[in-house]
């Protein structure tokens, strides 16, 4: 423990001299992605504020960033991770993305925003896809006597009512956004990995998804590793990382606690949904 202590004042007092390594900024994007902010939730409005804090290092040779999610709304993906690139730009920095459990769906479509991407080897890659999914409860109403009753203006607004039978054009037409939404995620992909990936468009682009190691064999991935092994075989063992955290605030308390507690009860199984799909 002494032996701990001194090397870290150590490491202080040479910073403090201009004599020690490189401070790297490290940025950790855990959860499931979506727009509304509750813990364990990621989306631009949350994740903004760390990346900013992150590029304004001025000495860092690089920003790290750690993704931990196994996908959510296309929307907040793209636009996170088009905020790393921007700010990346704008700063003249490169960034690498460390992948721990998993980077699938949205969570890869952020990881593509490094300019490498370095996986555990056993994490999960991949899932270039897009999803929807519902439930229907026609014959169950039937059999309990409930008759549903809707009236709309504008034929489409009902589009896959959970109650109504489902109807061929809704389905074509989810299934023509589900297309458009996943155009915009293979462009991005085919754009950040130019020249890198090795797999067919039929191969990468199913929704499937692979281990770490097998993502470097796909050109997904470009190497295996994690945060301080990488950083340290690079910037040498003075390296000092600084994790970037959401400064902390008062917690305010809803009038409304139960409903809330409902919601976060919901929302919380719907990411546990999320990840186990992942089998994590």
């Amino acid at each position: 423990m002494a032996n701990t202590s001194s090397s870290r004042l150590g490491r202080w007092f040479r910073r403090l001299l201009g004599q020690g390594g490189p401070v790297i900024p490290v940025v950790r994007l855990h959860g499931v992605i979506a727009a509304d902010r509750r813990p364990g939730r990621l989306n631009i409005a949350g994740v903004e504020p760390l990346l900013r804090r992150a590029f304004a290092v001025r000495a860092a040779p690089v920003v790290a960033v750690v993704v931990n999610s196994p996908g959510g709304s296309p929307v907040q993906s793209r636009l996170i991770s088009k905020r790393i690139r921007d700010l990346a730009d704008q700063h003249g920095k490169q960034v690498i993305v460390f992948v721990e459990d998993a980077a699938a769906s949205g969570g890869y479509f952020i990881a593509v925003a490094g300019d490498e991407v370095i996986a555990d080897p056993s994490s999960i890659v991949g899932s270039i896809g897009v999803i929807y999914a519902g439930f229907g409860f026609v014959e169950a109403i039937g059999k309990l006597g409930i008759e549903r009753r809707v009236h709309t203006a504008g034929k489409s607004k009902s589009t896959l009512d959970p109650f109504l039978p489902e109807k061929r054009e809704d389905v074509a037409r989810i299934k023509q956004l589900e297309i458009d939404v996943h155009n915009v995620f293979i462009e991005w992909v085919k754009l950040r990995r130019a020249g890198k990936l090795k797999g067919t468009d039929e191969e990468l682009f199913t929704g499937e998804f692979w281990s770490g190691i097998r993502g470097v064999g796909l050109g997904l991935v470009d190497a295996v590793g994690d945060l301080h092994e990488v950083l340290r075989e690079r910037y040498g063992d003075d390296v000092t990382l600084r994790m970037i955290e959401p400064r902390k605030g008062l917690i305010s308390l809803s009038p409304f606690g139960f409903s809330a507690l409902t919601r976060d009860a919901v929302a919380a199984l719907e990411d546990r949904a999320l990840w186990s799909r992942l089998g994590l």
